[in-house]
């Protein structure tokens, strides 16, 4: 993920809800380039992110999870499990962004507590030498959500991070429901600290198409809908007079 988004292409991905895993089978599928699993926004536990992250994995789908706040331990067990990568929500100083790299990264870059009993590491059959190496080679995918005015110099706020994640929904609530030309202002403000601190700029949107007009023209990391959102309009589509008659 992180070399496509830095040769400019575009990926596009869906929020996962529920705890069935042929939701992530059919993500596959459907062509999506990868899935995040919600730990935020979702009845979602612990082990049903796990079990989504290790399905996602069998059917060649990356799988970030999404997680509300830095708890190192939790984020060690998914990161150990197979985890793509993290996407922390509400990201507003430069030190969740340092705590939010430390938790995922080994010393000396971070403090991430080592073990090698566990999947990622071959249940340790690699050597302590050869999984430093492949986490330090291909870390983490880390995204930090912008859902609020940012108060501290951007470049502080981004460092370490791949993807700057504007959450237009909280966003605008937290200006006070602003107009929309005022909120395009907001996330061309993230879209440029982004392209400023060379992470890629993504954002949520109800479809591929409602990209451009919410100004994620220029999101290479691109979540559309979720899960649940999905089937519950496909519900209501199903439900409508004269369909599929």
């Amino acid at each position: 993920m992180r070399a496509e988004l830095a040769a400019g292409h575009r990926l596009v991905g869906t929020f996962v809800k529920l705890a069935n895993a042929d939701v992530v089978e059919m993500a596959a599928y459907a062509g999506f380039d990868f899935v995040v699993v919600d730990l935020e926004h979702s009845t979602l536990g612990e082990a049903d992110a796990i079990g989504l992250v290790r399905h996602a994995e069998v059917c060649g789908i990356p799988a970030l999870v999404r997680v509300p706040a830095v708890e190192p331990a939790l984020i060690a067990r998914l990161l150990e499990n197979g985890a793509a990568g993290i996407q922390l929500s509400m990201l507003r100083t430069a030190e969740q962004a340092r705590r939010l790299v430390a938790a995922t990264r080994f010393a000396p870059s971070g403090e991430r507590s080592v073990s090698l009993a566990n999947r990622v590491a071959g249940f340790g059959a690699t050597s302590l030498r050869d999984f430093l190496q492949s986490e330090a080679e291909a870390p983490p995918m880390l995204v930090g959500q912008i859902e609020t005015a940012i108060a501290e110099p951007w470049p502080d706020v981004l460092h370490g991070l791949d993807v700057a994640f504007v959450g237009t929904t909280d966003l605008s609530v937290s200006l006070g429901l602003p107009s929309s030309d005022e909120l395009s202002a907001q996330v061309e403000r993230v879209a440029s600290a982004a392209r400023a601190a060379g992470a890629a700029f993504g954002g949520w949107s109800a479809s591929v198409d409602a990209a451009s007009a919410q100004g994620l023209a220029g999101a290479g990391y691109l979540i559309v809908g979720s899960d649940l959102q999905i089937l519950a309009a496909g519900l209501r589509a199903a439900r409508s007079p004269g369909h599929g008659n």
